[in-house]
């Protein structure tokens, strides 16, 4: 039998060639539950959002006032509740109590529902804000064109909003991918459970959870990286010139008084 590591980086390399398909799988799992969940949770948080922005006009009839009234009121609990409630919380709860009354999900589509619906939840309250932020001339003109409500929002205001809450997307991403260890209260395999696995063997805590620790920030950072050239690619070019503008005309006479050249 080999002798065992004696220095802390040796355990290290020692546990990662020991278990390294382990993290790895953990790593996937994570990776899968933090995409899917801020996809369907972007997704929820944008219906909860719109409807929640369906106005209410003087003539409208009062069965469609009292209808947006309670429409408003359980959209406005279901925020309230998956905000201040913590998703360990919210995966025992759902997990096990689904249990209780018969119904078995399978580990990893719990794990995706619960991140989406708490996902959706702070994704509403984004939205809303970038719905807000938007000049409310541009609804305002898109109604004046004939636009219905569905219409404006997602031809003229969406787009808008959107780009602005970009950064607040991503760091929801962010925060899918750290917060998914604490699902491992459903026995989940993402990389915080596989960790425990690692470190219970030759009960090497540190060392185990410093290389978790490296990973997650590898991940993290990564993301943030990449989302923020996402950013900067919806914005385009900082040199552009409007069409028709003063500038543009300038350009214009100065290239034609140059010969063309």
């Amino acid at each position: 039998m080999s002798s065992m590591p004696t220095s802390f980086f040796g355990w290290v390399g020692f546990i990662l060639e020991k278990y390294g398909s382990l993290f790895l799988k953990g790593v996937q799992v994570t990776l899968i539950i933090a995409i899917i969940g801020t996809i369907l949770g972007f997704a929820i948080g944008l219906l909860v959002a719109i409807m929640r922005a369906i106005p209410v006009h003087p003539n409208d009839s009062r069965l469609k006032k009292v209808l947006l009234k309670i429409l408003s009121f359980v959209l406005s609990v279901y925020i309230e509740v998956f905000r201040g409630t913590p998703m360990i919380v919210q995966a025992m709860v759902i997990y096990y109590g689904s249990m209780q009354m018969g119904l078995r999900m399978q580990v990893l589509v719990a794990a995706i529902f619960i991140v989406s619906i708490n996902t959706g939840s702070y994704m509403a309250e984004i939205i809303r804000g970038g719905i807000i932020s938007v000049d409310k001339g541009q609804s305002e003109a898109a109604k004046a064109i004939g636009m219905t409500h569905w219409q404006s929002m997602v031809h003229v205001v969406l787009p808008q909003a959107v780009r602005n809450i970009m950064p607040s997307i991503g760091n929801e991403f962010v925060v899918n991918i750290k917060d998914s260890s604490v699902l491992n209260v459903i026995s989940v395999n993402e990389l915080f459970f596989m960790s425990k696995s690692a470190a219970g063997t030759y009960l090497r805590y540190f060392e185990v959870f410093f290389i978790t620790a490296c990973i997650y920030f590898i991940l993290t950072f990564t993301v943030t990286r990449i989302l923020r050239l996402v950013e900067m690619k919806m914005d385009g070019k900082s040199n552009y010139s409007i069409h028709g503008s003063q500038s543009d005309s300038k350009s214009s006479i100065l290239f034609e008084a140059e010969g063309g050249k």
